[in-house]
């Protein structure tokens, strides 16, 4: 293993019943990057943030975080580890005002707890709604919500599953000049995401997936040129 390394999956398979999900995925993510995950619908993308995220449990390989192996955790003794995460259907407290969704998730209490989530909640430009009940923002507001209430616990690794979905173009500009942000802070961000033009535009380095393989990893230049991500993307 290498210890540069800030996540190294390796050998990763997950069957359900008949199906193999994820089969032999193996990546390797050096710390302070932007990498996209890509791949057809259904292609294991999310299977692989939930295994990564200890939701799923992996019938075979192995899964380490800083060096150590993750893989037999539950999901929050990993979030503990410092691996955050969004999900494609937000889960958003919206009773509660947009500060409570973000304090009620914070490791500390009091004054410390508050005007840390008061930063965040001006870091996605939602400071002004602070006292407003999630359930009333609108849907690209709460998208940033939950992006923020993942950042409230500082973990190293974050994993966005689809962010830019259903996001206007206004709040959308807002929601990557964020990421941009958290790569200089020296965060780690694996994004999933299916418009093209934001995902190409942001990461460093893709993975692709087809059919819970990995067919391709590298720039997005060479990306976008290799037969067999046109083949998994356009050829069925």
């Amino acid at each position: 293993m290498r210890d540069s390394l800030i996540l190294e999956v390796k050998d990763l398979t997950k069957r359900f019943g008949g199906v193999t999900a994820i089969s032999r995925c193996s990546l390797a993510l050096e710390p302070r990057r932007i990498y996209g995950l890509i791949g057809p619908n259904g292609s294991g993308k999310t299977t692989l943030f939930n295994l990564i995220t200890g939701l799923e449990h992996r019938d075979e390989g192995e899964v380490r975080f800083k060096g150590e192996r993750i893989d037999g955790l539950k999901p929050h003794q990993i979030a503990l580890r410092g691996i955050g995460r969004t999900f494609q259907i937000i889960r958003i407290f919206p009773e509660l005002t947009a500060l409570e969704n973000l304090l009620v998730v914070a490791r500390s209490t009091g004054g410390a707890a508050r005007r840390r989530a008061l930063e965040l909640l001006a870091f996605v430009k939602l400071d002004r709604l602070k006292g407003e009940y999630a359930g009333n923002l609108s849907y690209g507001q709460q998208k940033l919500l939950e992006f923020t209430r993942v950042l409230i616990l500082d973990p190293e690794l974050i994993l966005l599953d689809e962010p830019a979905a259903g996001v206007n173009r206004t709040l959308l500009n807002d929601l990557l000049e964020a990421i941009r942000g958290l790569k200089e802070q020296g965060k780690t961000v694996v994004i999933v995401e299916h418009d093209m033009k934001v995902v190409m535009g942001l990461s460093e380095k893709l993975f692709v997936l087809d059919y819970g393989e990995k067919i391709a990893e590298g720039p997005p230049e060479a990306i976008q040129n290799d037969e067999r991500v046109v083949e998994a993307y356009f050829g069925r």
